[in-house]
């Protein structure tokens, strides 16, 4: 897929957390837009992406210059209270453009030098692992969170063709705990998965966030019917796990192996 890459001078960076991310007090974007073009992202029928008038997954905005902005945006967001951040909440902070702008690493540099009281790190993808010298400075107030939406490859490449293999996940989330980062596993949103899925994360995470379609896209499912994403379950002949109460299904697996108190449920799970 050929993706359009275009550079944006931003005026602002931090925006106050809202809706889903409203235990946050900002939210804060990199990109906007994202080459992971995965087939259920909410953002696909979001202002941001109906707006734009191209398919989402097929461009992005660099925000150059992001770090001078955030240096003064965080000091001036601190004076007025605490600070929590999620990062991100409409793109992916470590989608492969990354790999050469670094807009990412940049403001976790900001960050390190001034932390915020909280900040969260959504990604699914490997590219995180080279921050860890960042992460490791910010201590305890940062937690990567780690999309893992399934354990089996071809589940994953049905709906996500584009992003990362899951196999290189779980060993990024390897590699945080080895270098004591805090870090969780986002089964969100919960695709068809195998029994022995929890038995994978376990030994890698002591915190696990389970989410779906209907409580987790912001619109108690709405979204995601809109983009007819059932239709990839009935391809598969997977319609069982596109249901509200299927989730439930996942959750016992995972109270099989984890203590109850290291499973989360949706909005909780992402809560600073």
């Amino acid at each position: 897929m050929h993706i359009d890459y275009l550079t944006k001078q931003p005026k602002t960076l931090l925006n106050k957390g809202t809706g889903f991310l409203s235990g946050y007090s900002h939210s804060l974007n990199p990109y906007t837009g994202c080459s992971f073009a995965c087939s259920y992202c909410y953002v696909r029928k979001m202002p941001v992406s109906t707006f734009r008038g191209a398919e989402w997954g097929t461009w992005v905005d660099i925000k150059k210059d992001a770090a001078a902005i955030l240096q003064k945006e965080l000091k001036k967001a601190k004076a007025k209270g605490p600070v929590t951040i999620f990062m991100s909440s409409s793109t992916d902070p470590y989608q492969p453009i990354e790999h050469k702008e670094q807009i990412t690493r940049s403001l976790l540099e900001v960050m390190a030098d001034d932390p915020p009281d909280f900040l969260l790190v959504q990604t699914r993808s490997p590219l995180v692992r080279r921050d860890i010298d960042l992460f490791l400075r910010l201590g305890d107030k940062v937690r990567v969170s780690m999309t893992v939406e399934t354990d089996l490859e071809d589940i994953r490449k049905h709906f996500s063709p584009s992003a990362p293999p899951i196999s290189a996940r779980l060993k990024t989330l390897e590699l945080l705990a080895e270098a004591g980062v805090p870090a969780q596993a986002a089964i969100a949103p919960m695709l068809p998965s195998s029994e022995r899925f929890p038995e994978l994360l376990r030994p890698l995470v002591d915190r696990v966030c389970l989410d779906d379609y209907f409580m987790g896209d912001g619109s108690g499912g709405k979204r995601t019917r809109q983009m007819a994403i059932q239709s990839l379950y009935e391809q598969l002949g997977l319609e069982e796990w596109y249901h509200p109460s299927a989730y439930q299904k996942v959750y016992e697996r995972l109270k099989q192996v984890f203590p109850e108190e290291q499973i989360y449920i949706s909005q909780q799970g992402f809560e600073p």
